[in-house]
């Protein structure tokens, strides 16, 4: 399926919809994490720090992301789509546009971190070309049910090195 998104940079004055539409997509992670996935002061903080990348419908925002430059790298995170429209392809459409988007900064890669207790999510990003490329310790996390660590991937955008 393709589908084509009207992408904007988010403003200050979205921080609590992309508070909303994180908690929104991260519940899942609930059953690991008693809390939720963001807060607007960390939002407010990282959009001092890269850009949320959002696409907006009837309802409000629909999909975000954000992305940091990192050298000749990016960082990709925060992937998250309204719940009731995930497995329509707005994952994939978004991932596409992230690419497009650092490519024009003149990045060679997106790397990305996912919790390993997210067992759907490695899939989804190897079908896109992302490969892994290492895993964290075990977080010290006093709010965890379960331990977990991030696994980190990174896919090469044809434009130079991987690292």
């Amino acid at each position: 399926m393709t589908v084509a998104l009207s992408i904007r940079a988010a403003g200050e004055g979205d921080v609590p919809a992309i508070v909303a539409l994180v908690n929104a997509a991260f519940a899942v992670e609930r059953a690991f994490v008693d809390r939720d996935r963001t807060q607007a002061d960390e939002i407010a903080a990282m959009m001092r720090k890269g850009t949320f990348l959002v696409v907006d419908d009837r309802e409000g925002l629909l999909a975000g992301m954000y992305l940091e430059r990192r050298g000749a790298r990016a960082y990709l995170g925060m992937l998250s789509i309204r719940p009731l429209q995930q497995g329509r392809g707005l994952g994939r459409a978004m991932m596409a546009a992230a690419e497009a988007y650092v490519r024009a900064w003149g990045c060679a890669a997106i790397d990305i971190r996912i919790l390993n207790l997210r067992t759907e999510l490695p899939p989804f990003y190897l079908a896109l070309g992302f490969v892994q490329t290492g895993v964290t310790d075990v977080v010290d996390d006093p709010q965890s049910r379960k331990p977990y660590h991030f696994i980190l991937m990174t896919k090469g955008l044809g434009t130079g090195d991987r690292d």
